[in-house]
């Protein structure tokens, strides 16, 4: 199971209804988090998210909605006394940027810190980590913007305990290494293929992050067939030409590029500070005449995103 747990879904500046953007992730315990905006890690703990959980910040941009809490989160996991390894992943100038705030603010991190910065003239990286990989593309904003993607590597099938019983295969390590893709030879002399009691390869989960962009390819090959596309939705319809001028997208965007990819479900997020509650209905009826399976994110809500059988 992953679970996603929005942070903050407001944009350019914070409202009594929305914090700036920031999402969390989290897979197997391990917590990764999507932009940082001012306070997120306010809402890191009124999410009751532990900080020692936190191993991955992605970062989209560098406006400050979406960067300016970062520092500060950095600085209260060493607060924290967090001992673990920090991945930091963003555009090029990353690294100068927690330069400036290190040499400034004279503060020194004594956990590891490792910067992963996206070269300006790369539209695509891909990171293979255990059991998964990331996915960065570019996106097409005012400035230079990146769409990140966690794509897990597919499970193993399913053992069918029946086919096991009947082929003979005694209870213990043999039918562990048989779900590990591994055959086996029993005591009469007989192999036993993995195929033979496992299922094919099951998916795993896939999980697109595309905030501040116009619709866009980059935004389609990071979601292709996700599980969720986490979107911008920072305008409504009407303000369709005035959403792509700025670099940003409508509901009804949105939902193109989740119908165009493929995806499973669509998050919308980032909507701007103008929007009151009661405007939310019509903003989520504008994007589900598109795509039928859209929410409206608002900020602690959680999506929980089992593993299929």
């Amino acid at each position: 199971m992953i679970e996603i747990v929005f942070l903050g879904t407001g944009s350019a500046i914070p409202t009594r209804y929305r914090n700036l953007s920031g999402t969390a992730l989290i897979r197997q315990g391990e917590i990764f988090l999507f932009d940082c905006g001012e306070a997120t890690q306010i809402q890191f703990r009124k999410a009751r998210l532990k900080p020692g959980r936190l191993s991955r910040i992605f970062i989209s941009h560098f406006h400050g909605d979406h960067i300016f809490g970062l520092p500060g989160l950095l600085t209260s996991l060493q607060m924290a006394d967090c001992q673990q390894d920090i991945h930091l992943y963003g555009p090029h100038g990353l690294a100068d940027y927690m330069k400036f705030h290190q040499e400034l603010c004279r503060f020194v991190l004594k956990y590891p810190l490792h910067i992963h910065e996206v070269p300006d003239d790369v539209d695509e990286m891909v990171w293979e980590e255990d059991g998964f990989k990331i996915v960065c593309r570019a996106l097409e904003h005012r400035m230079r913007c990146l769409g990140w993607a966690i794509v897990e590597h597919p499970r193993p099938g399913k053992f069918h305990v029946e086919k096991a019983d009947a082929l003979g295969v005694p209870i213990g390590p043999e039918r562990s290494r048989l779900q590990a893709g591994e055959a086996v030879r029993l005591p009469d002399g007989r192999v036993i293929q993995p195929e033979d009691v496992v299922g094919p390869p099951r998916r795993g989960h896939h999980i697109a992050y595309c905030v501040d962009t116009t619709p866009c390819e980059g935004t389609v090959a990071l979601a292709k067939g996700a599980d969720l596309l986490i979107h911008d939705a920072t305008f409504s319809s009407e303000e369709s030409d005035w959403a792509h001028r700025t670099g940003h997208s409508t509901g009804q965007d949105a939902a193109l590029m989740a119908q165009k990819a493929g995806v499973r479900q669509l998050a919308l997020t980032h909507l701007s500070g103008r929007f009151m509650p009661r405007d939310e209905k019509r903003l989520l009826k504008e994007a589900q005449k598109i795509f039928r399976n859209t929410l409206l994110a608002r900020d602690l809500m959680r999506i929980r995103i089992e593993y299929e059988d």
